[in-house]
């Protein structure tokens, strides 16, 4: 994939209308809806605030969880989950669409911008209403549209609604990169009527990730870590490709166990991907890429923050005893591995670090990698939100914002969402 695309400073936006895909998928209260967690409001700042100064007028666009726009499929998702049909009434649906409004989203970005911010729209998202407001939108002033999955093309990536969307604007800016994974009307379609470039947000990605994949400072270290197998086989298989060490740990450490023979007690186990993990042992040997897998582990008799605990090695885990960490010597290994690292890529905590006794593994590597002078990279989901919740963030070089999205960057795959922007 070309990692190469242009950016907002390599187009004259001055005066032209710019369609902007932000990631405003911000966490919300569920009863009062107030916004929890703004940091992806803050992280689109730096687009908006650099087309608003070069005189664009800017109408912003997003998703906010996941509204079904059709009463009947809601209704049918419903029953499926176990609901009474009989007391899914219209009243019900349109209430689970008002939930996922974008008006705090506008609130938000209005106050963080120190300007108002206009929300359009309804479930049509763009309507003659919607065409009217962004017309007379003036050079520096912003607007919002209404939640993109209200429009049901919106997933399908119709043609229709993207045309729609586009025919607002004169360019289409993608700062979303927690969605560029997916080929959906407003991640991609839109390119198809516009031209695209990216935004700050993703260029930081595209630089960083697409980086470390084409060109990294070597030794490169990749730490995988994380509950199954199954979601990093594409990862471990295109590392392998790249990388000069790969350490395996969290939940999937024990399928790996497993496969060479161990014992694994209540561990998590995939007992499909014992095959694959032989495999990537082979390949690793094959390719004379370092695999490290966990020496010895922390195992507990139950699943809880006040668990009894125990230290053995790995693959001699009793029965009803499971592993929820690695052990001190795998620290210790895991640790020494990363310190002479020219970039370390990190995806997936060691263990269960919602449980303060089970985060010492994860919190270790998050320390290590703050005292190194590599070039640190941290995935997006469950590693991104260790290192935050840790302490670690402002030690990093670059935590992703894309949990899905940066898994499937570091697979190798195309990502729809930045094949569409032109070429530099």
């Amino acid at each position: 994939m070309n990692y190469n695309k242009k950016t907002v400073k390599d187009v004259d936006v001055a005066g032209k209308k710019v369609l902007l895909r932000c990631d405003f998928n911000v966490p919300q209260d569920k009863v009062t809806g107030a916004i929890t967690d703004d940091k992806r409001i803050r992280a689109a700042l730096p687009t908006i605030q650099y087309l608003l100064d070069q005189g664009a007028a800017v109408i912003a666009c997003s998703h906010l969880g996941k509204p079904e726009p059709s009463f009947d499929k809601w209704v049918k998702k419903q029953t499926e989950k176990g609901k009474d049909p009989a007391s899914l009434t219209k009243e019900k649906w349109e209430k689970s669409l008002e939930a996922l409004c974008m008006e705090p989203v506008a609130k938000r970005l209005g106050e963080l911008l120190g300007k108002p911010v206009t929300l359009a729209g309804d479930i049509n998202v763009v309507n003659p209403d919607v065409q009217a407001k962004a017309a007379a939108l003036k050079p520096g002033e912003i607007m919002l549209l209404q939640n993109t999955r209200y429009n049901k093309g919106e997933t399908k990536n119709d043609p229709e609604f993207a045309k729609a969307m586009a025919s607002l604007a004169d360019l289409y800016v993608s700062d979303a990169f927690g969605a560029v994974h997916r080929a959906h009307a407003s991640t991609a379609g839109v390119a198809d009527y516009l031209p695209a470039v990216s935004g700050f947000l993703i260029q930081k990605e595209l630089d960083f990730i697409g980086g470390a994949l084409a060109n990294p400072k070597r030794p490169l270290v990749a730490i995988l870590g994380g509950s199954k197998v199954s979601s990093k086989i594409g990862v471990i298989n295109n590392l392998l490709e790249i990388a000069d060490t790969i350490i395996i740990g969290g939940g999937m450490a024990y399928t790996f166990a497993k496969a060479q023979g161990g014992s694994v007690g209540d561990s998590l186990l995939e007992s499909d991907w014992l095959d694959y993990c032989n495999e990537m042992v082979a390949k690793a040997k094959d390719k004379g890429v370092k695999l490290l897998l966990p020496v010895d582990t922390v195992i507990a008799d139950r699943f809880a923050p006040d668990a009894n605990t125990n230290v053995v090695r790995s693959g001699e885990i009793p029965d009803s005893w499971q592993g929820l960490d690695i052990g001190p010597e795998t620290i210790k290994l895991y640790c020494d591995a990363v310190k002479d690292a020219g970039t370390v890529i990190w995806n997936g905590p060691m263990g269960v670090f919602e449980f303060e006794k089970f985060a010492v593994g994860t919190k270790a590597v998050a320390e290590a990698l703050s005292e190194t002078s590599a070039i640190t990279i941290i995935g997006g989901g469950d590693s991104a939100a260790a290192v935050q919740q840790l302490g670690y963030a402002d030690k990093m070089t670059h935590i992703s914002t894309g949990g899905g999205a940066s898994l499937e960057f570091m697979e190798g795959k195309e990502l729809p969402g930045v094949a569409c922007l032109l070429d530099k």
